[in-house]
């Protein structure tokens, strides 16, 4: 790229998530840029806002937005998940799961490797079945299992026989995960969703956190399928939810 063509994309790329940041300003978590992030997963500012009954999930980055994917694998056994994720203190019955089944999280996914999504058709090719690749919503439940690792966390599993309580756009995977179809939004240094809800109180009672991290599909395609292996960074620094929704 040419110098100066470089230098006014970045001044525009600065302005850009300068803008970003003055309009939250005063609101959400903010967290110090960190250098041994890479920038595509360095949570600058984290904010979950509503209006009427439709709750705003935002994150801000030092670096361009979703600019950094999993390289494909070839196969489902151990390929990775990047993610940038809201965990909150919601119920996960307010989103159809059982109640007080996990730390219910909303999450912004990519990885190439399989489709999560078998209701909705992100690229636009006719097909349901090729979309991990596109960044895309979920919802999911999480609990700590040392199986993934030393304090580390896993999407919970769905024994063999139960039939727990689940959205109607479960995507047919044996852990509590939800595809509801919500497109996110990357603008720079920026990626929101809208999300809708019937009990937009519930929303707005909740708090919440901010977290980058990478999952990884277990070798043994077994439980636990989905755990947490590499945390990027967490906004409030330790996970303590300190974020109120509209403030």
């Amino acid at each position: 790229m040419h110098r100066k063509t470089f230098l006014i994309a970045a001044a525009c790329l600065g302005s850009c998530a300068a803008g970003a940041l003055a309009a939250d300003a005063g609101t959400g978590l903010t967290s110090r840029t960190s250098r041994a992030v890479q920038a595509p997963f360095d949570i600058v500012h984290t904010r979950i806002s509503t209006q009427g009954q439709v709750a705003t999930f935002r994150m801000t980055v030092s670096g361009r937005a979703g600019a950094s994917r999993p390289a494909r694998s070839g196969k489902l056994a151990g390929s990775k998940v990047f993610s940038y994720v809201w965990p909150t203190s919601l119920d996960p019955a307010v989103v159809g799961f059982e109640p007080k089944a996990g730390i219910l999280a909303f999450a912004v996914t990519a990885h190439p490797d399989f489709d999560d999504t078998p209701l909705f058709d992100e690229n636009g090719d006719g097909r349901l079945d090729n979309d991990g690749n596109v960044w895309h919503s979920h919802w999911v439940v999480l609990q700590p299992d040392a199986a993934c690792g030393k304090d580390a966390l896993k999407v919970v599993d769905i024994p063999a026989g139960s039939k727990p309580r689940l959205p109607k756009t479960w995507p047919g995977l044996p852990i509590l995960i939800d595809s509801p179809g919500w497109s996110p939004t990357l603008k720079g240094r920026t990626l929101e969703v809208r999300v809708p809800f019937d009990d937009i109180g519930a929303v707005e009672s909740g708090a919440f956190d901010g977290v980058t991290a990478a999952l990884r599909v277990n070798a043994s395609v077994h439980s636990p399928l989905l755990c947490v292996v590499n945390v990027f960074k967490v906004a409030s620094g330790d996970l303590s939810l300190p974020g109120k929704v509209n403030r």
